[in-house]
């Protein structure tokens, strides 16, 4: 997941963070198609997802680029829309949604090479954050200020769903899946909420009802990865990483050495674990997120997020556009 969080007036320090600060950017020509850019793979880029031989990465006005040979070479995607993109979700290798500012919700039937408008309310001024399937029908979109979105018929109509009276950013969706990058669907019907202020929420009916968990540490999450249901990780401001055994209920705290952003993480085929954050932040972990060790980017660009890919090693997504981890 990536940081996409909207500050708020008071306290708004992150508006300093070349990532945040695209955010507040005005979306300009909201109904016309992303224009088609040389440099598209430089661009600011927020989120991706990997479907089978298909990656796919979303980012700012409307570039959506999909790579069908692990990332060697991309071509950039029919797009609808010149808004900031700020997450995507593939369910396989062809059917796929995307969410964004203006409240966008975009689906693609062909892996990722052209997307329609499923969804769109301008009018409401807020953006969503992040999005997640758990089958083809059933699906979450989550946003700014506590919004958040529900479809059953496979993101033909969208249902405003109340996660809590409060109106706390929700920053990403946090599934338990079988694979633990959250693209494979498990027989869990728990899912996490990763927001504002400290705040986590955990739904343990497929989000229909939500509780907020005790929280660890007060500034905002911004990611996570639950590797099973209680085998959980949340990312947080100024390089927080906290663990859970008991998912959720009680939190222990990683040190990291670092101070950044974190922004999400991920783990990869081979069981490692990457998380990402600002300030070319680079952590990884062999025992299960029991601890990480830290490297920065040489030039120590910020980065948003993370793909495995099938060869083993690891796409960076960020300020940068995209970028293989060398190894």
């Amino acid at each position: 997941m990536t940081p996409r969080p909207i500050p708020r007036p008071a306290g708004a320090g992150l508006a300093t963070v070349v990532l945040l600060l695209a955010l507040l950017a005005p979306a300009a020509a909201r109904a016309e198609e992303a224009v088609k850019a040389p440099l598209a793979t430089e661009s600011l880029l927020l989120d991706g997802a990997a479907a089978g031989a298909r990656l796919v990465v979303v980012g700012e006005r409307g570039h959506i680029l999909v790579s069908t040979d692990d990332g060697a070479s991309w071509i950039q995607a029919e797009v609808p829309t010149r808004v900031l993109l700020t997450a995507v979700h593939m369910h396989d290798d062809r059917t796929g949604w995307a969410v964004g500012h203006d409240a966008v919700i975009l689906r693609t039937g062909d892996g990722g090479e052209t997307w329609s408008v499923v969804y769109r309310a301008p009018e409401e001024e807020l953006p969503l954050l992040d999005v997640w399937f758990r089958d083809e029908r059933t699906g979450f979109a989550v946003g700014a200020y506590g919004y958040f979105l529900a479809t059953g018929d496979g993101g033909e109509t969208w249902t405003p769903r109340a996660v809590s009276v409060d109106d706390f950013h929700l920053n990403a969706l946090i599934p338990v899946a079988a694979d633990g990058t959250g693209a494979q669907p498990s027989p869990s019907r728990r899912l996490f909420i990763a927001a504002e202020a400290g705040v986590v929420y955990r739904s343990d009916d497929d989000g229909t009802t939500w509780r907020e968990l005790p929280s660890p540490y007060a500034g905002s999450w911004f990611g996570g990865l639950a590797l099973d249901e209680n085998r959980v990780l949340l990312t947080g401001l100024r390089g927080h990483l906290f663990r859970s055994e008991d998912g959720g209920e009680t939190w222990t705290q990683l040190e990291t050495g670092t101070h950044a952003l974190l922004t999400g993480a991920v783990r990869l085929p081979s069981g490692t674990i990457v998380v990402t954050g600002l300030e070319g932040s680079v952590l990884t972990s062999r025992d299960e997120g029991r601890s990480v060790s830290t490297a920065r980017l040489p030039l120590r660009e910020g980065i948003s997020a993370a793909l495995p890919l099938a060869d083993g090693g690891v796409l960076l997504i960020g300020e940068f556009g995209v970028r293989r981890l060398a190894d």
